[in-house]
């Protein structure tokens, strides 16, 4: 099926920040990642034809885009992505430290897939299909992450 170029430059104008945003815990800052997402696309703008159009572009891209940042921060070993989150995806301390400290005690998976709605703005189709999971299983695991991180704010005193 393939994509055009001029589909690709569209979603670049227009998700270029969520992907820097979504990709600069893995990255290590935002400098990386915005070297990453440029490669991303370049990837993507390369293999367009490899798109089948089984899902969305921005998920084939998203897809494209961890496996990029994985690759640099990792230095090649193969890493899944549940495990890059682990210590990455959580807000600055010093931004909010009671968010940031109840995000590192969420288990690996629910803090991927919370980092994924709320700090890239991916839809629930996007993250469905970027963790290979159902929409149904995304909002089931936000809804539980959501009770745990209003659990925790709640113990230390902060309104929700």
């Amino acid at each position: 099926m393939g994509t055009s170029a001029k589909e690709l430059e569209l979603l670049y104008r227009n998700r270029f920040g969520a992907f820097r945003n979504g990709l600069a815990p893995v990255c290590g800052g935002f400098e990386r990642a915005h070297d990453a997402v440029q490669e991303a696309f370049a990837r993507a703008l390369r293999e367009q034809d490899r798109f089948r159009g089984e899902g969305s572009l921005e998920g084939w891209v998203w897809r494209i885009a961890f496996r990029v940042a994985l690759d640099e921060h990792r230095n090649g070993h193969e890493v899944l992505l549940d495990e890059a989150f682990e210590q990455a995806a959580v807000p600055q301390p010093e931004r909010d430290r009671a968010l940031a400290e109840a995000l590192k005690r969420l288990p690996p998976r629910r803090k991927l897939i919370v980092f994924l709605r709320h700090f890239a703005d991916l839809s629930y189709a996007e993250i469905a299909e970027l963790c290979e999971i159902s929409e149904g299983t995304v909002a089931a695991t936000l809804a539980r992450a959501h009770e745990e991180l209003a659990t925790a704010l709640s113990r230390e005193g902060v309104e929700r």
